[in-house]
């Protein structure tokens, strides 16, 4: 095990555990250090089987257990902020899952200091970027075979909503990925946000108002609508088209089995995101254990992760006033040019 990354995974909630499964079962170079979740018998069920293993109620017991070279932070985002710049205070390179910082002030001091070392530290777990459906829309784009991108129509459902998901929970938690997957595919900030609220629908939790209509602004002009819709009772549906000046693509149609027999066809839909993002999941590990094993870090920076921060703020008082609601980024400090979108 010694040549392996030793890799510290903070919270074994849903998420926590499936990167535990994942970097012990699917990513090569890596093996799982120490586990931490306030719930100790969590995390002694998510680090059942797995040898030379720590566990800790602690994230930063964890940080500085033995072997620990690396750190993956699947915690609750109010937690991230203390796990990040733990981190950064041993050098250890961090994944962390969106939000990086559910907050804009924090996000921004989790920036600050990264930039006070002078160097990246830290990945945000955007794994829309590593989609295969993502990536050949962005290298489409990109390409500028369609022309300049004018539109984005955006599509998030979720069969059902956790208890205690809120009316802001839609914008900064389920939209967030909308956010930096239009960032990155257009290579533009957002810079103004605006949200309708159609009737609740009846599978929606009492006050929750689900579904919900976002559209966004960028910098040069393209616009970027999103309906979510975090209880539409049927499956896990995310979908993008892209209009532009001389044609436009969509992706999200066909990433499922169409079965037919008995003289019909059924279309299987995903679940949830664990299931319609797998791939995404695993490529974007493997990628990032690449890369730290090299020394490098290559994937979606504090930056995109203070930016979506930034935004999903901007999201939720435009949701709770009604207006449109401009989006005031600090300025990119340099450590990040060339990186992120």
């Amino acid at each position: 095990m010694g040549d392996l990354l030793g890799v510290a995974v903070l919270g074994a909630g849903h998420m926590g555990a499936d990167h535990i499964r994942r970097l012990d079962r699917v990513v090569s170079g890596a093996r799982v250090a120490a586990v931490a979740d306030p719930d100790l018998a969590r995390a002694r069920e998510a680090a059942a089987g797995l040898t030379g293993v720590t566990v800790h109620p602690d994230p930063i017991a964890a940080l500085d257990a033995p072997g620990v070279q690396a750190v993956l932070v699947a915690s609750p985002g109010p937690a991230h902020e203390e796990a990040l710049l733990g981190a950064f205070a041993r050098g250890l390179p961090v994944l962390c899952e969106k939000p990086m910082v559910p907050d804009s002030a924090g996000a921004l001091r989790v920036m600050e200091a990264e930039v006070r070392l002078g160097r990246r530290l830290a990945q945000i777990g955007f794994m829309r970027r590593y989609d295969t459906e993502y990536r050949r829309l962005k290298a489409l784009l990109d390409g500028g075979r369609l022309g300049r991108p004018l539109m984005l129509h955006c599509t998030h459902r979720n069969v059902s909503s956790p208890v205690g998901f809120t009316s802001a929970m839609l914008i900064n938690s389920s939209v967030s990925h909308e956010i930096d997957a239009a960032r990155w595919l257009l290579g533009q900030e957002l810079t103004a946000v605006t949200v309708l609220r159609p009737a609740p629908s009846p599978g929606a939790p009492e006050g929750l108002l689900d579904p919900q209509f976002v559209l966004f602004e960028t910098e040069r002009g393209a616009l970027v609508d999103v309906e979510v819709f975090v209880n539409c009772g049927f499956g896990y549906q995310v979908r993008c088209e892209a209009v532009c000046e001389a044609g436009s693509a969509r992706i999200g149609d066909e990433h499922t089995m169409v079965v037919t027999a008995g003289g019909s066809a059924r279309e299987e839909v995903a679940p949830d995101y664990l299931v319609r993002f797998a791939d995404a999941y695993d490529r974007e590990l493997q990628a990032w254990v690449d890369a730290t094993r090299r020394g490098e870090v290559t994937g979606p920076g504090a930056w995109d992760g203070y930016a979506a921060s930034v935004v999903a703020e901007a999201g939720v008082r435009a949701l709770e006033t009604g207006a449109r609601v401009a989006v005031d980024l600090a300025p990119r400090p340099a450590l990040y040019d060339g990186a992120g979108h």
